[in-house]
């Protein structure tokens, strides 16, 4: 998945982190509705562990990685998909925890970085494919990440293809208002490096923002939780003088802990951040990328494919080196 920086943005770290994080109309939502955050089994880094219980960077990546609550991303690669979001909210239902979705299969995905290029055949093959991943989810409580990089990655397309995407992903807002009415919903935000706090601010709110319960940031990328929350705020800030309302935000905060080094794909040396958690700045903190995953055939990760997991990245990132 692709993740540019750009340096223009910069500017904005100096704002004063006054306007936190607003408060939501859906004040009891899924996270009164359910006790902590559900652990995903089936994660990458868990089967992996499984799978090599003599390697001694095991332990380490199961204590570190595998046992911290963690989203589960679903595609083209998930089946039938109202099937496979009934079964993942269903099995978070059943220990009374929350799940974290992230629907990642939006026509023309990445279609500017090329990473993780792919998607639903067509606009109408997507909504029908969210639509049906919202009435998996059905009642249930859940969060769900939609669409990374789908408000930030229009550096190459022509202005009926944002338009196009926009639709897209206006009406899955609609489908998971209308199905999935115990679901928060987070337009993807790109991250601090990518578009500046207008430009995001109204591209969210074109998108139907006031649909959704807020906006996610940093998914897949490295910066601070610091960056992260002032970037945040100036976007509320945005919204706020702009539209006349602002929104919660979440972090992903998986692979911050070292911060960037100008680099989104597989750089080295970077960390693990702050584990799934509500507050920390943010509405919530939460892992969103499973650290030790692959963003492509780069950097430290030069040789596999966006997603794959790499246990020897994943061991260094729990230390940082």
């Amino acid at each position: 998945m692709r993740r540019r920086l750009r340096a223009s943005v910069a500017a904005f770290f100096a704002l004063p982190l006054v306007l936190a994080v607003a408060p939501s109309a859906h004040a009891a939502g899924p996270t009164t509705m359910t006790s902590g955050f559900y652990v995903d089994p089936d994660s990458s880094a868990k089967r992996w562990v499984a799978a090599n219980p003599g390697d001694g960077r095991a332990s380490a990546i199961n204590a570190s990685i595998a046992d911290t609550p963690m989203a589960h991303w679903f595609g083209s690669w998930s089946g039938t998909i109202g099937t496979a979001t009934s079964a993942y909210a269903g099995a978070a239902a059943s220990q009374h925890k929350l799940p974290l979705l992230v629907a990642y299969n939006i026509y023309n995905r990445d279609y500017c970085g090329g990473h993780s290029a792919g998607g639903a055949a067509s606009p109408s093959a997507y909504a029908s494919w969210i639509a049906q991943f919202a009435g998996g989810i059905a009642d249930r409580p859940a969060v769900v990440l939609l669409e990374p990089d789908s408000l930030a990655d229009y550096g190459c397309m022509t202005q009926a293809q944002i338009s196009e995407r926009e639709g897209m992903i206006t009406g899955a807002l609609t489908q998971f208002n209308r199905q999935a009415p115990d679901t928060w919903v987070y337009l993807d935000a790109g991250n601090p490096g990518w578009a500046s706090p207008a430009t995001m601010a109204q591209r969210l709110h074109e998108t139907g923002l006031r649909q959704a319960h807020g906006f996610s940031l940093n998914i897949s990328n490295y910066y601070t939780t610091a960056e992260n929350i002032a970037y945040g705020n100036a976007v509320n800030s945005e919204l706020r003088t702009r539209y006349g309302y602002t929104k919660p935000f979440v972090v992903d905060t998986s692979r911050n802990g070292n911060g960037s080094n100008g680099q989104w794909c597989n750089p080295s040396s970077r960390r693990i951040g702050t584990p799934t958690q509500q507050g920390g700045g943010a509405e919530m903190l939460l892992w969103i990328k499973t650290p030790g995953e692959s963003d492509g055939n780069c950097g430290v990760g030069t040789g596999s494919s966006a997603g794959q997991f790499l246990p020897e990245v994943a061991y260094k990132m729990i230390y940082g080196y």
